[in-house]
């Protein structure tokens, strides 16, 4: 079995060949191909951790699709000052299938 942990986003994700995987937006329109900074990889019992062996290491994935997120509601309040806000937010995303792991 082949893995890596990649850079994604601001977090790190495992990934093998055929997976699906949701992003912070990336650029790049549908059928376009990323790269995708490797961290660890792992091919069966050999682990690569090295930075110099993982500047070797490309992972490729094809975007298949830009969309956004749930929406997430922020609501603050202060007791008897009568302050209240009320805030929205939807994050940018983008799905990605991994292609290669080479």
């Amino acid at each position: 079995m082949v893995y890596a942990i990649v850079r994604a986003g601001g977090r790190q994700e495992k990934v093998s060949v055929g997976d699906f995987v949701t992003l912070n937006r990336v650029a790049g329109g549908a059928g376009s191909t990323i790269e995708l900074p490797a961290l660890l990889l792992v091919d069966g019992e050999k682990i690569t951790s090295a930075a110099k062996d993982l500047a070797k290491v490309k992972v490729e994935a094809e975007i298949l699709e830009d969309l956004r997120g749930p929406k997430i509601v922020i609501q603050k309040f202060k007791n008897k000052t009568g302050y209240k806000k009320r805030q929205g937010h939807r994050q940018e995303l983008t799905k990605v299938k991994i292609t290669s792991i080479a």
